[in-house]
């Protein structure tokens, strides 16, 4: 049986062939702790070494900035937390956006209950926020400022730049979650400007359950996770060392290559949205037109609702869809809803994502299911 073509991959990415060779030595034969003063940890402290050197290669940072972490989450969870409580007894505001991801936008609602006050500033209508309203809201108080690279429902590119220098001229701490954009743009952490970014393993071609956070030299965050002293003392924790590895490979696989990889994307992404908007009348692009991710396509259907559309093409294609559907009907995301998306458009907002492996032909194909899925909802419910 076909299996359906995978337009989902925001969501998460296969593993690349080269991390799952690099992988698998030390799934079997290589298994030693990289804290054993031997020679089996040894060869296994030599791989987190290695590895840690090809993720700072990518982000141009210096090895000892990199610190392991075990998915994005955790390490957004590190960033936010371990500026809050390395602060708190001289500032305790924190600034962020109405678009991030669960990860970032729970743990600065948990910081609330813990004492600490959070503004988040709305982003305007393609997704993106201005720096100028960054910098209004930034008070006496303020420690850090923690903003989205690139969203990942519609792939709204953020101003992090300038927001970084605003930060930086004020004295603040500067984060971003960079899950959805390291490996598919250029992500330098010294162009940027920031302190702090977090990345996940499996946005990228690497296994789940590992990411990694630079901190930048001279931050000072409080340790998140507690034991012996693993990752420079900064993340307790006996290091997985086969996922490091894999993260350390899929990291390398892009370097010299991110061109390429962002051409390809933006070619077959291009060819989905020219192909829906030549078959299927009544349609809207949610997101900036240009200053989006490569890869992300995130459109309505008037009139019609996504999680019935992915229902219906589900055998065909794996896509995502932006608003939750249950029993008492469908709720919109938060990001659709900051953007102040109408919600007779928002309720059929559907994310396409594609990959590295993506073909043209592939595209072609989810097209025509997409645009014959349409056309015979629509009837069916004109008819009804």
């Amino acid at each position: 049986m076909k299996k359906p073509i995978y337009l989902d991959y925001n969501a998460t990415t296969p593993l690349a062939a080269e991390v799952i060779r690099a992988m698998q030595p030390y799934q079997r034969l290589k298994y030693g702790n990289p804290s054993s003063a031997h020679a089996y940890g040894n060869e296994a402290r030599f791989a987190v070494e290695h590895a840690r050197a090809q993720v700072a290669k990518l982000i141009h940072a210096s090895p000892d900035e990199i610190v392991f972490t075990g998915g994005g989450t955790e390490a957004n969870n590190y960033a936010l937390k371990g500026a809050a409580w390395a602060n708190r007894s001289r500032k305790r505001h924190i600034i962020t956006t109405t678009i991030e991801h669960p990860a970032v936008s729970e743990v600065c609602s948990w910081l609330e209950k813990e004492g600490f006050s959070v503004t988040r500033v709305p982003v305007d209508g393609t997704g993106r926020v201005d720096p100028v309203k960054i910098e209004k809201v930034i008070t006496s108080q303020t420690f850090l400022i923690s903003v989205m690279h690139a969203n990942n429902e519609v792939g709204a590119i953020q101003p992090i730049r300038e927001i970084a220098a605003i930060a930086r001229a004020h004295g603040i701490l500067m984060h971003t979650d960079a899950a959805q954009s390291v490996g598919k743009i250029p992500t330098d952490v010294k162009k940027l400007g920031v302190d702090l970014l977090s990345i996940a393993g499996h946005k990228l071609y690497a296994p789940k359950g590992v990411g990694a956070l630079f901190v930048r030299r001279g931050v000072v965050l409080e340790k998140f996770m507690h034991g012996a002293g693993h990752e420079q003392g900064r993340r307790a924790g006996t290091e997985n060392v086969a996922g490091v590895v894999g993260l350390g490979e899929a990291c390398a696989l892009v370097q010299g290559r991110m061109r390429a990889i962002e051409r390809h994307l933006k070619t077959t992404t291009e060819a989905l949205w020219r192909g829906l908007k030549e078959r299927v009348p009544d349609i809207r692009l949610n997101g900036h037109p240009t200053e989006r991710l490569p890869n992300t396509l995130n459109v309505s259907f008037a009139g019609i609702l996504a999680c019935e559309l992915l229902e219906q093409i589900r055998k065909q294609i794996s896509a995502s869809a932006g608003a939750a559907c249950h029993s008492g009907g469908a709720s919109v995301s938060a990001s659709l809803q900051a953007m102040r998306v109408p919600p007779e458009w928002a309720l059929g907002a559907v994310r396409f994502s594609t990959g590295r492996t993506t073909t043209l032909e592939e595209v072609a194909e989810a097209v025509c299911h997409i645009a014959g899925a349409v056309e015979k909802m629509r009837k069916s419910e004109a008819h009804s």
